[in-house]
């Protein structure tokens, strides 16, 4: 395995390791505002929503087009977790014991 290679698989688990957690906080974030217990006009919490908004968007706005609708709840943030802990424990493992 060449150090480039290396370097590539160990920055891609931390990067999917982050995403996850943007994920969990956009998720988090959509219930508080949801259930008014945060106020999306304040500016923290409105510049937290954008930035997480903007970073899970791109990736989910695909899955709910795929996913039929099931009654107000949204599985894309599950979805995406799935695949992206079948990415960090299935396929990095493949791919470096590939090189």
């Amino acid at each position: 395995m060449s150090f480039v290679d290396a370097l590539i698989v160990y920055f891609v688990d931390p990067i999917l390791g982050l995403f996850i957690f943007v994920l969990i906080a956009a998720i988090i974030l959509s219930w508080l505002i949801s259930f008014k217990v945060v106020n999306p006009y304040n500016p923290v919490v409105g510049s937290i929503w954008r930035m997480t908004s903007v970073l899970t968007e791109p990736v989910l706005r695909p899955i709910r087009s795929i996913l039929p609708s099931l009654g107000g709840f949204d599985f894309s943030p599950l979805v995406v977790i799935l695949l992206i802990q079948f990415i960090r424990g299935w396929l990095l493992p493949q791919i470096m014991m590939a090189l």
